[in-house]
């Protein structure tokens, strides 16, 4: 009877509470993380010729040598997790990967056949990837909301 009891002692206003303030502790360093890991495991596996990305990417970005282009943009990608990483650097991450984000979604415009089957809606395992880009986007968004500002230094 027990475990009966305690249902009935449950206050769900209280659990509430609690839930929302563990989340709003964690939540933030775990989707900055989490983003720093993405783009750190996503950009390690460019210059080995292991994403699945390199394939759109070469046909995509067709006026680069891709031997050339592929690393530095893993490399780049690397350093944004790094930098999302190492919590001085965060605006640096967040710079560096608005910079780099415009650039995810030119297979859209460039290369629809590669991202659609039937556009607008029906997209590729490809064109998915692309389009996840979204969630990175305002995951760092967010991210960039919650910085404190930087203090103005007087003379």
């Amino acid at each position: 009877m027990k475990n009966l009891r305690d249902f009935k002692n449950f206050n769900l206003k209280e659990f509430d509470s609690l839930l929302i303030e563990r989340l709003n502790n964690w939540s933030l360093p775990v989707l900055r993380v989490s983003l720093g890991i993405i783009f750190i495991w996503f950009g390690a596996l460019k210059p080995f010729g292991d994403s699945p990305a390199n394939e759109v990417i070469t046909k995509t970005i067709y006026w680069f040598d891709p031997d050339i282009f592929i690393p530095i943009l893993g490399f780049w990608e690397i350093l944004i997790g790094i930098c999302l990483l190492y919590t001085p650097l965060i605006r640096v991450g967040l710079f560096l990967l608005a910079l780099q984000m415009p650039g995810t979604f030119l297979p859209l415009v460039l290369r629809p056949e590669i991202c659609f089957i039937d556009a607008p809606f029906n997209l590729t395992l490809e064109g998915q990837y692309i389009i996840k880009n979204l969630v990175l986007i305002g995951a760092a968004m967010v991210v960039g909301g919650k910085l404190a500002p930087i203090k103005r230094v007087e003379n």
